[in-house]
């Protein structure tokens, strides 16, 4: 038994049925029927606050200029910390496509050094370290200032707090994967 309702497209108000339209016209390739999963299925239930979380999505997701595989690396820590199978599972996949390897990222997923260098290294450290002590020193801020600059620290910290909504969501509502995707953790259940 699921804890969401997922309305039919026959039964959407006018509110469900803007942000299917926003959630499918904006997630290219995943198909018409992502708007019923993930969380995406979940905020049919409140548009909304799911509407204006879409759109944060959409900022996060397309429209920062941290590099594909910076974002990628700040949501997988997420996924991982949270141990949201969905968010890690879909994540997985968009980080490989974005050019991370899937070896590290099975590495992260079981709790172990994932062995990434440079600005990835920084990127997992500050996450981890906000995620399990929910501040940053002021040396690891400036680090993370020095290589990313200003928009690049509000665009890192933003994604993880994004993440952190979309994680406890999938879990709160036991979001299950879909077919497609590979279990991180089946023995979670």
């Amino acid at each position: 038994m699921t804890r969401y309702f997922v309305p039919s497209e026959s039964e959407l108000s006018e509110a469900q049925q803007g942000l299917r339209e926003a959630v499918v016209g904006t997630r290219d390739g995943l198909g018409p029927e992502i708007w019923g999963r993930g969380p995406f299925g979940v905020w049919q239930n409140a548009p909304n606050v799911g509407h204006p979380a879409l759109d944060l999505g959409g900022a996060v997701r397309f429209k920062t200029a941290i590099s594909a595989m910076v974002r990628e690396v700040a949501i997988c820590t997420v996924g991982v910390h949270y141990r949201a199978k969905f968010e890690f599972a879909a994540h997985r996949a968009i980080g490989i496509a974005a050019g991370l390897d899937g070896v590290a990222l099975d590495r992260l997923a079981a709790g172990e050094d994932p062995g990434w260098t440079d600005d990835l290294a920084l990127v997992h450290r500050y996450t981890q370290t906000l995620l399990n002590t929910h501040r940053i020193d002021e040396e690891l801020h400036n680090e993370l200032l020095e290589c990313f600059g200003d928009q690049g620290v509000v665009e890192i910290v933003t994604t993880i707090g994004y993440y952190c909504l979309i994680s406890l969501t999938l879990n709160a509502f036991e979001v299950p994967l879909s077919t497609e995707m590979t279990d991180p953790w089946p023995d979670d259940d």
